[in-house]
């Protein structure tokens, strides 16, 4: 007997049973879509242009259209927000929740701060999209509202379900600040959050009410020259780099990361910096060998400018005495661990923005 059959709190219901639906596609106005690439004229969602991807490395290059950090913002009275989406392909991994690898995340804006409501959520067994609905207050007046994209999948496409002849419009709008820029490994793509939104970056978005791009990139974030000069001409508030866990060895983490500095700083002489350094393996000589070469990048920024430059070291990340709830394999963080860090990379970002 399947679980669900038992307990019916567990039952993934995807038939959606309205007949006053209408489905509009997220790519037309007035949808606003954060985070991903020139979304209106992509035909999948994309985190970053094709051709910088292609010439990055085949792990970016597969990666590059798993919608991590992508959100929808839009603001209706209707009683019910449903979701259709089509996908490529299903992520499926061990260790992380379907849903937050194929699931979307729907929360509603009030006084600056994004709160949760649910989440859609896949069957186990769906291949190419599905759909989902939430019924919501019906009390006829206008809200605010984001949903989350998958972190682990390449939409293609996305429509929001409304009643038929409810009010529609753009949205709240994030604060009149650049979007944050995160460029690093599979922690910061979202492994292994149970759900989008509790991804670090989301998390800290939600918060904060400002705008970010995710470029965290699964095993495959090693400081390559067309990425870095694709993030340098990005027009953004704070750039947060923390690519330490991809790079394959010490070395080319020494040949890299100031490297990436400089060509960042060149073209962004007055943008916040923060390095970071990985949460784990925090007691080998590699480890502590990537955070020294880290470090000393740090150092010759914080020289320069040292109110633009900023050191998180992984040590500080997770909290001393629940470390070992943090994670889910020693190595990616799960719920607990991406607050810890939302926190803690949170606060440092504000500072930032505050100078």
């Amino acid at each position: 007997m399947r679980i669900d059959e038992i307990d019916k709190n567990l039952k993934v219901e995807t038939a959606l049973g309205l007949d006053d639906i209408v489905f509009i596609d997220v790519r037309r106005d007035p949808f606003c879509v954060y985070g991903l690439y020139d979304y209106k004229n992509q035909p999948v969602f994309r985190r970053l242009p094709e051709d910088v991807a292609r010439a990055t490395n085949d792990g970016v290059y597969g990666l590059h259209i798993h919608t991590a950090g992508g959100r929808v913002r839009f603001s209706t009275d209707s009683p019910y927000v449903a979701i259709r989406c089509k996908m490529q392909s299903v992520t499926h991994m061990p260790h992380m929740p379907l849903i937050g690898m194929a699931g979307f995340d729907l929360y509603e804006h009030k006084m600056g701060v994004d709160t949760y409501i649910r989440s859609f959520m896949p069957n186990w067994d769906m291949k190419t999209g599905y759909e989902s609905v939430q019924h919501l207050s019906g009390d006829g007046q206008m809200h605010d509202y984001t949903i989350h994209f998958p972190l682990y999948n390449d939409v293609i496409s996305l429509e929001i379900g409304l009643r038929e002849g409810s009010a529609l419009t753009g949205g709240a709008k994030y604060a009149p600040i650049k979007p944050v820029v995160y460029y690093g490994s599979s922690i910061t793509q979202g492994g292994c959050a149970s759900r989008p939104g509790n991804a670090y970056q989301n998390i800290i978005s939600a918060r904060s009410n400002i705008d970010h791009i995710n470029l965290g990139f699964s095993g495959s974030a090693r400081g390559e020259d067309a990425i870095v000069n694709y993030m340098a001409g990005l027009d953004m508030s704070v750039f947060v780099c923390d690519y330490d866990h991809n790079a394959p060895t010490a070395e080319h983490l020494e040949a890299t990361h100031e490297k990436l500095y400089r060509t960042i700083r060149a073209k962004n002489p007055d943008l916040p910096i923060i390095f970071v350094t990985k949460p784990d393996n925090l007691y080998t000589d590699d480890a502590a060998r990537r955070r020294e070469i880290v470090y000393a990048t740090y150092h010759k920024a914080y020289a320069e400018n040292p109110k633009r430059a900023a050191y998180i070291d992984g040590c500080s990340l997770f909290s001393a005495e629940y470390r070992d709830c943090c994670t889910v394999d020693t190595c990616h963080p799960n719920d607990i661990g991406f607050l810890c860090m939302a926190e803690v990379i949170g606060a440092e970002i504000d500072r930032m923005l505050k100078l």
